[in-house]
């Protein structure tokens, strides 16, 4: 050191131009503007420098540390002088000079020991890793500094090397080693109090987890990283870019662009680093791509790509480019100039980014088919096919590569086989997660590979072969044992809260009042539960049995099955009847589902009985029956039916159809759970709850009508069906019967509820049943309803209950009539106690429910969903 003395802490202005630099920039011209020391000078100038260098400001950065280092060279501080000099270089390549910027850090390198050393060697470290994509130099760099860091009493530089050293090992896809780094340099950085840093490496763990495939552990680092930094009143651009790549790849694309939008909004009003902003825009370009958004989406990945390219960072500039062709494909662009930069994209990526590479390689060959270009396709599709055995994103584009590639060369066998490898590794994913709403959203990314095979089976016209494609990825969540939440009592107290809330809310002395305060309230509630249960870890478990079609015909009887499926926009239906299967073609879905519509507004206004004029509900039934069914009818057995539909076509009311009136007809989400259902085992002993909520127009008469049927009951009723008592008496029950109002979510099928005294019971509240009642019949407005997600899934309360066990369930598909449902609910329970199934009791409790228009399209708007 030279003679001067600072009265600056370097070490503490330096670290703050990382946590708060807008901070650190008004101290550090605060300092230069009251005559300071040469070393004070020098410090003020290099961490101004940092802050315009970080902001992308990089000719201001330059500026600023060639003053830094004029003034540490006047201080006499060659340490001083080395570590400005190790900041300038780093400047330099960020302005695109890599050449002067890698010999500036070569040059001081050499003959420095210990921590100076180590410190300069972290910024050559991020030089070659993050900024040049040069791994080899990187690691080695890394290793270098952690050995001259560790145990100096250093901890946060030595914490800075461990984190440095495990990106470069996250980079070369040493993920455990990486994350063993990191968790030690969260404890350093814990240690020493520096909870900015600490945030940065949480996430970093956040990303590792990512990487390995683990994404509630991903979600649940970022979630601690977000709260740190939010406590601490500091934005922090990594964090939320890599949130929004997690989420993205959870399918959570309304999460994503809400976050991202909210850290670009604040982050403009920060005026933080162009650098990061241009990294914001990329993931914001991503999320706004996923979200449908595609308007939004090309202009922010123009600007991503015009920054990263002025920043001279061809990494980033390549996979922003990726994206933006991405948004460009999938607007539906397939011009010769979009091929063109796909093969330029793609070869860049193949030198900076393999496993990334993949995709464009795929891309570029999907616009060489569509530009009838086979030979250019095939080389493109076989690169990327090359990808099937590298990480779990590279895997994906592979297996979907091969299957295009071989469906374009005529190798079906060969093109069957990726389907099923591509199917098969989604599947082992979607058992890594524990939410159902991520596993349902985890299956559209088998959508495509799905479609590939199940459109070859049409054209080839073989029953037996569409059947078993149609299943292969129909219901798939459903087939995965569940995995209830952890018993976390933060997540039941923000579930009493929720309800006590909405309860209010539902109260008109609250509406007088105006509760805006009470909605943001239950909007914090909502998100709370949504995080803590998207958190849950998946389990392995048992692979369910693959689905095979002479099974079903073995185990049909006198039963006949239909299972619709939709290729390119056609319906299709298979019928197995009389130890057969059979195909045709239904006719447009665009049709069926606008005669749905019809027919459900048709229900609904009858069930008001309202209207001056009755509707014709035989001759909308049987228009709806023409569209859902065409010529089915004609293969069908006399006896029961079981229908399989879309996920668009769940809420038909299939009791409307003429040919399915007096059949005891039952839904399944697939044939293979339809099988699950029916070998389902009962409970040991008979128990029966009967639950009545409340404001129902015929107050607790249908459950008293039903107690005096089923002595022997739990019943809870007359304020005693409260949340916690309800889900206890549920909890494996033999028969549940709901008679209380329902409400479906449309905008969030998992806070779709059945109305309590105290308030609504979710299906976050659901699945934290250990056993689901055998079965259950909800006699509630709507409750047959489920959000269509992921490739073909629901979700709902009927698919939440199904998916945890219940082998059937009766609901209603549009709001019904109080005082006509309890006949029909009479009726059913009386068939149900003469030994009837589900589907034999509603049946038998419609025909005779009489001709009345109320008692009649009461009937009609129930289903039977199960064995």
């Amino acid at each position: 050191m030279g003679g001067q003395v600072s009265v600056v802490d370097a070490d503490e202005l330096q670290a703050l131009a990382f946590s708060r630099p807008a901070d650190a920039l008004r101290i550090a011209h605060e300092i230069l503007a009251n005559s300071p020391s040469d070393i004070d000078a020098a410090v003020a100038h290099q961490t101004a420098g940092v802050v315009h260098r970080d902001f992308g400001d990089i000719r201001e950065a330059v500026a600023e540390l060639k003053a830094a280092h004029r003034s540490a060279r006047k201080a006499a501080d060659p340490d001083r002088e080395a570590d400005i000099l190790a900041s300038l270089g780093v400047a330099h390549v960020m302005a695109g000079d890599t050449r002067r910027g890698v010999a500036a850090l070569d040059s001081i390198a050499p003959g420095r020991t210990g921590v100076l050393a180590g410190r300069i060697l972290i910024r050559r470290v991020w030089v070659w890793g993050a900024l040049l994509g040069r791994y080899t130099e990187a690691l080695a760099d890394a290793e270098q500094a952690v050995a001259l860091l560790s145990d100096t009493g250093d901890l946060v530089w030595e914490a800075r090397a461990l984190t440095h050293r495990a990106m470069v090992l996250l980079a070369m896809g040493a993920i455990d080693r990486a994350d063993d780094d990191y968790a030690h340099s969260e404890e350093l950085f814990a240690k020493c109090g520096q909870l900015v840093e600490y945030a940065d490496t949480r996430q970093a763990r956040g990303a590792a987890a990512f990487a390995r495939g683990d994404l509630p552990t991903a979600l649940l680092y970022l979630d601690d990283a977000q709260r740190v930094v939010e406590e601490l009143g500091v934005l922090e651009p990594d964090l939320f870019a890599n949130k929004c790549l997690v989420l993205l790849a959870a399918g959570l694309a309304r999460d994503a662009l809400t976050e991202i939008d909210s850290a670009l909004d604040r982050f403009e009003q920060q005026r933080g680093s162009t650098a990061r902003r241009a990294e914001l825009l990329y993931c914001a370009g991503l999320a706004a791509h996923a979200a449908g958004a595609l308007d939004l989406a090309e202009r922010r990945g123009r600007d991503a790509v015009k920054l990263f390219r002025r920043q001279q960072r061809p990494w980033w500039a390549a996979r922003a480019e990726l994206a933006l062709l991405q948004s460009r494909y999938a607007g539906g662009d397939r011009t010769a100039r979009l091929l063109r930069t796909g093969q330029r994209v793609s070869a860049e990526l193949d030198g900076l980014d393999p496993d990334l590479a993949a995709e464009a390689h795929l891309l570029t060959g999907r616009l060489a088919l569509a530009r009838t270009d086979p030979a250019e396709a095939g080389r493109h599709l076989r690169i990327a096919a090359g990808a099937r055995n590298r990480g779990l994103r590279a895997r994906g584009a592979g297996w979907l590569a091969q299957a295009t590639l071989h469906q374009g060369d005529g190798r079906s066998r060969a093109m069957l086989a990726a389907c099923r490898q591509g199917l098969s590794l989604i599947e082992i994913y979607m058992r890594t997660l524990g939410a159902t709403e991520l596993r349902v959203l985890a299956t559209a990314q088998g959508a495509e590979l799905a479609a590939i095979a199940l459109r070859y089976a049409v054209r080839r016209g073989k029953a037996r072969q569409v059947l078993e494609w149609s299943e292969r990825w129909r219901a798939t969540v459903l087939a995965i044992p569940p995995v209830r939440p952890h018993e976390d009592d933060a997540l039941v107290a923000d579930l009493a809260a929720l309800r006590s809330l909405t309860y209010r809310l539902d109260t008109s002395y609250d509406h007088r009042l105006g509760s805006s305060p009470l909605h943001r309230e239950r909007r914090r509630l909502e998100s709370a539960v949504r995080r803590r249960v998207l958190l849950t870890p998946g389990t392995k478990g048992a692979r369910p049995d693959q689905f095979r079609s002479a099974d079903l015909l073995d185990h049909l009887g006198n039963r006949s099955l239909v299972e619709l499926t939709d290729v390119d926009d056609q319906l299709y239906a298979m019928v197995a009847a009389r130890g057969r299967i059979y195909l045709t073609l239904v006719g447009p879905t665009r049709l069926a589902t606008h005669r749905l519509s019809h027919a459900l507004f048709a229900l609904r206004r009858e069930a008001t009985g309202r209207g001056k004029h009755r509707l014709d509900l035989d001759a909308i039934g049987a228009r709806l029956e023409t569209a859902l069914l065409g010529e089915v009818v004609k293969y069908l057995k006399d006896g029961p039916v079981v229908v399989v539909p879309t996920g668009r076509l769940h809420a038909v009311p299939w009791g409307i159809l003429p040919s399915l009136r007096h059949r005891p007809t039952s839904v399944a989400p697939s044939a293979a759970a339809w099988l699950r259902a029916r070998n389902a085992v009962p409970p040991s002993t008979e128990r029966v709850v009967l639950i009545g909520g409340p404001h129902l127009s015929t107050g607790p008469e249908e459950v008293r009508r039903l107690s005096e049927m089923y002595p022997d009951a739990v019943v809870l009723t007359d304020g005693d069906a409260r949340a916690e008592a309800v889900l206890e008496a549920m909890d494996g029950a033999s028969l549940v019967h709901v008679a209380a109002h329902g409400t479906f979510r449309a905008d969030s099928p998992l806070f779709s509820a059945l109305q309590l005294d105290d308030g609504p019971l979710t299906v976050y509240d659901l699945e934290r049943l250990e056993r689901a009642p055998h079965r259950v019949v909800l006699s509630s407005c709507s409750s047959a309803l489920g959000g269509p997600s992921g490739a073909d899934e629901l979700l709902g309360l009927v698919s939440a209950l199904v998916a945890l066990g219940a082998s059937g369930v009766v609901a209603s598909v549009v709001p019904v009539n109080d005082p006509a449902t309890v006949s029909l609910m009479l009726g059913l329970h009386s068939r149900l106690r003469a030994g009837d199934d589900l589907a034999g009791a509603l049946a038998q409790a419609l025909a005779s429910a009489g001709d009345g228009q109320l008692a009649r399209t009461a009937g009609q708007s129930f289903i039977a969903l199960g064995a």
